[in-house]
């Protein structure tokens, strides 16, 4: 690429760009070609597969994000990934003031409009509102992504550098769910009742729920992200937001995160519309959701309903994210339900099968008992919610690995004995 960035972007500067297939890959690429020039760096980043976001850059570089996904899982057990522990609702305030205010934005746009104005790409997420906070705004307009449709449309004044490009978005193909998870999302499923509003987080576990409600009708989609799982449901007739009651016959997200299928419906169906953090993730908005169901994961939880949804075996793998946001926001809407569905077990770095229900979270808290709702392991369904502690640890103990169950409750026993 020909663009010299040490013109635009200045020793100390924080520099962010668009995640998963937002990502504008020619910019990052030239970030890293040239970091020696510019005279240190720090990137903040999301779900990223770029080679900038790298252990081998850092002499130049250094790197912020609010996630170990992707990429960052290297930087993240070299021990060089600044964790940022915020909800995502926040994430806009936060990257526009203070400490870690963004002053250089790099995009992935489309071809502009014919007012002249340009879409987001492939998400509109927390870097849009950045658009107008930072000192410099980098665009790469490529010919290959289409126009989504969105109301954050991003004028050419707002843009002080346009860098023509061609060449395909970075893509996030799910890989196929595998017999554990299968189980989960047929528990999962059966909880989702048709006309539902969904979120789904990341992972593989999307794809096998999405396999499993296939039976159900007029689903709703209200997400900060949606993958090839959900490209599957609107193909199939199976999401049509015809109940919503907020953005009715809309697929509401913040960014895209798949594959080909998912890009190529994105392109055709105008009901995928992107919208940026302050309202995917608006509690407001979130309440006001017809039977907002939210699924996400954690790597563990308690006998309480505590998650930690950030740390496994002492390293930082995931993130606190929107987990928190959204199971607020299914709790306050009418016949919502938050729920948390995980494998009962997984193997520790020394080969151990150890259980992912715990008697003590090992890691941060991230959802605290109060904000406990549905809990789904492939041994059943714990509905946590109006229940007392006890309660809820007998219900805990009923969905955790049958060969771990013992050891929970006796470990539980000796912690209550005065």
């Amino acid at each position: 690429m020909a663009l010299d960035l040490t013109r635009y972007v200045r020793r100390g500067d924080t520099v962010a760009w668009g995640q998963a297939c937002a990502e504008p890959l020619s910019l990052t690429e030239a970030l890293a070609a040239q970091r020696s020039r510019l005279g240190g760096v720090r990137c903040f980043t999301g779900i990223c597969s770029s080679a900038a976001a790298s252990p081998q850059h850092l002499d130049h570089l250094s790197f912020a994000s609010y996630t170990a996904v992707g990429a960052n899982r290297a930087l993240a057990a070299a021990g060089a990934l600044t964790i940022l522990p915020s909800h995502y609702s926040q994430l806009p305030d936060v990257l526009s003031s203070g400490p870690l205010r963004v002053d250089v934005v790099l995009l992935s746009l489309p071809p502009a409009a014919a007012d002249g104005t340009y879409g987001p790409g492939l998400g509109a997420d927390y870097l849009a509102p950045l658009v107008g906070a930072a000192r410099v705004v980098i665009a790469e307009v490529n010919d290959q992504l289409p126009d989504v449709a969105s109301d954050a449309r991003i004028r050419r004044d707002d843009i002080d550098v346009l860098v023509p490009v061609s060449r395909p978005p970075p893509e996030y193909p799910a890989a196929a769910p595998e017999a554990t998870q299968d189980a989960i999302a047929s528990h999962v499923a059966a909880l989702i009742p048709d006309g539902a509003t969904l979120q789904l987080g990341v992972g593989t576990m999307p794809s096998a729920i999405a396999r499993r409600l296939l039976g159900h009708r007029d689903l709703g989609v209200h997400s900060g992200l949606i993958t090839d799982a959900i490209a599957e449901l609107i193909a199939a007739g199976i999401v049509t937001g015809a109940r919503k009651s907020v953005d009715r016959g809309l697929v509401v997200a913040g960014f895209l995160m798949g594959s080909q299928p998912l890009l190529k419906l994105a392109a055709a169906d105008q009901r995928i519309t992107l919208r940026d953090t302050r309202y995917t993730h608006n509690p407001a908005v979130l309440a006001a959701q017809h039977s907002l169901v939210a699924i996400n994961s954690a790597t563990e939880v308690d006998l309480t309903g505590q998650a930690n949804t950030e740390t496994a075996a002492g390293r930082y793998v995931g993130a606190v994210g929107g987990a928190v946001d959204f199971a607020r926001g299914a709790a306050m809407s009418p016949g919502g339900i938050p729920i948390l569905a995980l494998p009962a077990t997984a193997v520790s770095p020394t080969g151990q099968r150890v259980s992912r229900i715990v008697s003590r979270l090992t890691g941060p808290v991230t959802l605290t008992r109060a904000d406990a709702g549905v809990i789904v392991t492939e041994y059943g369904v714990a509905d946590l919610r109006g229940r007392t502690l006890s309660q809820r640890r007998e219900r805990m103990l009923a969905i955790a690995h049958p060969d771990h169950r013992e050891a929970l409750a006796a470990h539980e026993r000796k912690v209550e004995s005065p």
